[in-house]
């Protein structure tokens, strides 16, 4: 759903705060209504983005709970394997006589 330029547009609109859709194609105005409306339907269905009718209006909201949880998931695996290289060398080095190189 990130992959698209168009979609992160979308979702660095609506950091704001909710949008409407005609706020949204006007933050996108190469774009056809139509082609909006699909990205829109694409960042809905990942559940970054909240929809709620009002009247004829159609209000957009951005959920960052799902973004995060990637986020703090891929951050994590990458903090792990820097302390694991972290502890490896400082077992490494403990290990090796003050002076003398190992080969």
């Amino acid at each position: 759903a990130l992959s698209s330029p168009h979609r992160r547009t979308i979702l660095d609109a609506l950091r704001d705060g909710p949008k409407t859709t005609t706020a949204l194609c006007e933050v996108l105005p190469e774009l056809s209504r139509y082609a909006v409306m699909q990205h829109l339907g694409v960042l809905e269905r990942a559940g970054v983005v909240l929809v709620r009718r009002d009247g004829r209006e159609r209000w957009n909201e951005l959920n960052a709970v799902p973004i995060q949880r990637e986020l703090e998931r891929w951050l994590g695996a990458l903090q792990q394997a820097s302390a694991a290289q972290l502890l490896a060398f400082e077992r490494h080095v403990s290990a090796s006589p003050p002076g003398k190189e190992q080969s």
